[in-house]
């Protein structure tokens, strides 16, 4: 949300921190980059705090380490993301014929606010306590009230008592889920909140480009931040281990699963979606160069298949 959206976690209003930090070590590594090739790092540190569901101030737990809340926006540069995206977002959603749209990775409330300026009635879901009071001062700064709600995506419905036209869960959150149960149970939840012909517009990163062609993201689109650096530091089938540099000299890790394209669009067929269209950094058509990140918009809307032909 993001990459807040790496800012959207799970935790509820008592659970834990959705596993953070939980994954296991792959048992058949692959090649990894040159500027990936690290030591493997113990990456369990910080299981205990998060298992606690602790909230630092603005120093949030993410992915089992912690990260300042504050550098969220610093790395996106909303100025420099909304120029990027466009109306991308905007126009899926209007296609679709979606006015009521739940953010459930919130973040510092970026895609939220993006999406009231342009008509939508918006309900904003996090983990993080700490995220939804940075989004609503943000919303705040501009002049719009947020209605936040905090749950943890693996129950959402425990705590969201409605039905959407769209669910969005943008900022390469949902790779922060290391466990493919947590993957599959987030999933249904979205699909249960939304209308019959509703959507689910879920991004990622591009890491089948990291994993297979050694290629380093370019952060073009959704890191804007000038001042900024995030590379990865250490890749497997299993782990995605990125470093953030900031200007200031400050530097944060976040641990990731790797998310292939083709699992996840299995894996969201797998929950009942009828039809998922996949875009490369907002194209349809990517040939030629590998985007940084992919967008998915899964289509609820039931077809059959003897009636259509």
């Amino acid at each position: 949300k993001s990459e807040y959206p790496i800012a959207v976690h799970l935790g509820g209003r008592s659970s834990a921190w959705c596993r953070a930090g939980s994954f296991r070590a792959q048992s058949q590594a692959i090649t990894v980059p040159t500027f990936a090739r690290q030591p493997k790092t113990d990456c369990t540190r910080g299981r205990a705090d998060s298992a606690r569901g602790m909230d630092w101030g603005y120093t949030q737990l993410v992915g089992g380490l912690r990260f300042n809340v504050l550098k969220w926006d610093q790395l996106i540069d909303w100025d420099g993301r909304a120029k990027a995206e466009g109306e991308f977002f905007i126009e899926k959603l209007r296609e679709h014929g979606a006015t009521k749209v739940l953010d459930v990775a919130t973040g510092t409330g970026f895609h939220s606010v993006q999406l009231i300026e342009a008509g939508f009635q918006v309900t904003s879901v996090d983990g993080s306590p700490t995220m939804l009071a940075r989004a609503f001062e943000n919303a705040r700064k501009r002049g719009h009230i947020l209605r936040t709600i905090q749950a943890d995506w693996r129950w959402l419905n425990r705590d969201v008592h409605d039905l959407y036209d769209a669910v969005i869960c943008l900022g390469n959150s949902f790779t922060h889920l290391h466990d493919e149960n947590d993957r599959r149970k987030a999933l249904a939840e979205y699909y249960a909140t939304l209308r019959h012909d509703g959507i689910l517009i879920l991004d990622q990163r591009n890491y089948d480009a990291i994993l297979d062609h050694q290629i380093e993201p370019s952060h073009n689109y959704y890191y804007c931040g000038d001042e900024v650096r995030a590379a990865p530091e250490y890749v497997d089938e299993s782990l995605a281990r990125f470093k953030y540099d900031f200007a200031d000299g400050a530097s944060f890790h976040l641990n990731m699963f790797p998310l292939r394209k083709a699992y996840m669009e299995r894996l969201m067929k797998d929950v009942g979606f009828q039809r998922v269209t996949t875009y490369g950094d907002f194209k349809e058509t990517y040939r030629g160069t590998e985007p940084d990140f992919f967008i998915h918009v899964a289509e609820k809307r039931y077809r059959n298949q003897e009636a259509e032909g």
